[in-house]
């Protein structure tokens, strides 16, 4: 049970961080302002994405916004916590992963039901190329994009490895 325990700090401190950081950014920066943190390479800058990532669906009709950005990620929030709660014991990797999914998904719902559009303010770019803005939220779903990736590969070799140890199990006994 003390595994449960930390990946819920773990998923309240997320929404906290994420929902101070962007109300921070609401309240001191007006909307499409600026501020370099690393000169050529991050700012903060305030942008509203009524979409997805990458502004996708960002002009779609009401209803269609309604299902993919609220009635869906809803359902998909209470599949992750079961998922966290299945994997508690079995795999922390996995556990972590799908608590990181949670936290980002309700972070980004609060906004969704409260303001109709999701506050972002990370902005990275190069030159003139910049990458679309995030927000805490989003990264914490990024790191546990990684964290599944790394699971993959990790089971990958496992079962590669127990099928190499079964293939030689079954030589010596012929």
């Amino acid at each position: 049970m003390n595994r449960i325990w930390k990946l819920s700090l773990m998923m309240v401190a997320i929404i906290l961080i994420d929902q101070f950081t962007k109300g921070a950014v609401q309240s001191k920066f007006y909307l499409g302002e600026s501020i370099p943190i690393i000169k050529g390479i991050f700012n903060f800058t305030y942008v509203r994405n009524p979409g997805a990532a990458f502004g996708f669906g960002a002009n779609s009709g009401e209803l269609f916004r309604l299902v993919l950005f609220k009635i869906v990620p809803v359902l998909a929030c209470f599949w992750l916590l079961f998922l966290v709660w299945q994997e508690r014991n079995r795999s922390l990797l996995l556990a972590t992963a799908y608590s990181l999914i949670f936290a980002g998904a309700v972070g980004n719902l609060i906004d969704r039901f409260a303001l109709n559009y999701v506050v972002d303010f990370l902005d990275f770019y190069w030159g003139s190329k910049h990458f679309p803005a995030f927000n805490v939220a989003d990264s914490s779903i990024s790191i546990a994009a990684g964290l599944l990736i790394i699971d993959f590969f990790k089971t990958f070799k496992e079962d590669k490895a127990e099928k190499i140890e079964k293939d030689n199990i079954v030589e010596t006994v012929e």
